[in-house]
């Protein structure tokens, strides 16, 4: 008895920190959302205080849900873009850890690369990936696109494929800053970084692989898409597990690229309505990010069901 009292005494600061960390904030963001709480109102100067009196109720959640034209968008490519990233790096560090995980000269050189982009800071990583690869004038978008239309040029001059080249249409570099566009920017900008981590936790796991089934796979004639689908995969249930679970937690929460690309023009998610509204109505922000926080949730049952399970097992 006396140890348990004491087990719960040591562990009761560490709790209540935790407890204060994190009922604290949202409560102030359920008390925001709730009154009526303009930075700059100048119509209405008692507006600026957080005071009880501009009680409002349920009024910034109507607000955001049927007068703000971007909430719906912005749920939408929360999803669009953070469903993109988990699809392509799932695939891709599933791919690169298969073929990373043999031996050959220089392996861990290239573990160490492979895992480099993740270190990189985000808007470091914006920065770099819409100046210097995706522009459409001096990144490298720009130069493949002239390169290509250049060689073609030069192809017309042939005798035979001289008119196959001739209709071909010269090739205009994309402008990843357009509306259209800038959300598939901050895809491959975060997958590209994000892809290492997966590489990191599926080359590990790849490690403790049962090798005696695949050399009796082997004996049975098994192909190695075969064995990949079958073994390699079914072993990486769990890692896989934890890769969507963890970068579904922080891709929610993108705002740097998509500030850094576009600024919101056509391209925001939850994070960014946020901040666009907390830049005067704090009401309105803070029942934004109280639908943020259900929709995480929602996104976090939907993962425990899905796939969570293979924590577990």
């Amino acid at each position: 008895m006396f140890s348990k009292l004491l087990t719960r005494s040591l562990q009761a600061p560490a709790v209540l920190l935790l407890l204060v960390w994190m009922l604290v904030p949202l409560g102030m963001t359920l008390y925001f959302s709730f009154i009526r709480y303009v930075l700059n109102s100048l119509r209405k100067p008692e507006w600026t205080v957080p005071q009880l009196s501009n009680w409002r109720g349920f009024g910034n959640y109507e607000y955001v849900l049927y007068k703000s034209k971007d909430f719906w968008f912005a749920v939408q490519n929360s999803l669009f873009i953070v469903g993109s990233i988990l699809v392509i790096t799932v695939l891709l560090g599933l791919a690169i850890a298969v073929l990373v995980n043999r031996s050959f000269p220089g392996r861990g050189i290239v573990r160490v690369l492979l895992i480099s982009p993740f270190f990189v800071m985000p808007a470091v990583n914006a920065v770099l990936w819409i100046n210097m690869i995706l522009d459409p004038v001096l990144g490298l978008n720009g130069l493949a696109v002239e390169g290509i239309n250049h060689l073609v040029a030069g192809l017309k001059d042939f005798p035979l494929l001289g008119h196959f080249f001739s209709l071909w249409p010269e090739l205009e570099p994309v402008s990843f800053r357009a509306t259209q566009t800038s959300a598939y920017a901050v895809i491959m900008m975060v997958s590209w970084q994000w892809t290492p981590f997966a590489v990191l936790i599926f080359m590990t796991s790849l490690q403790s692989e049962d090798q005696q089934q695949k050399e009796a796979a082997v004996l049975d004639g098994a192909s190695a898409w075969t064995q990949f689908l079958y073994l390699t995969v079914p072993h990486l249930a769990r890692p896989i597990a934890i890769v969507v679970m963890i970068q579904s937690i922080f891709h929610l929460s993108l705002y740097a690229e998509i500030e850094i690309v576009s600024r919101g023009n056509g391209n925001k998610n939850l994070p960014y309505l946020i901040g666009e509204f907390a830049s005067n109505n704090i009401g309105a922000a803070s029942a934004t990010g109280i639908f943020a926080v259900i929709l995480a949730n929602i996104v976090a049952i939907f993962l425990l069901r899905m796939i969570g399970k293979n924590l577990v097992d």
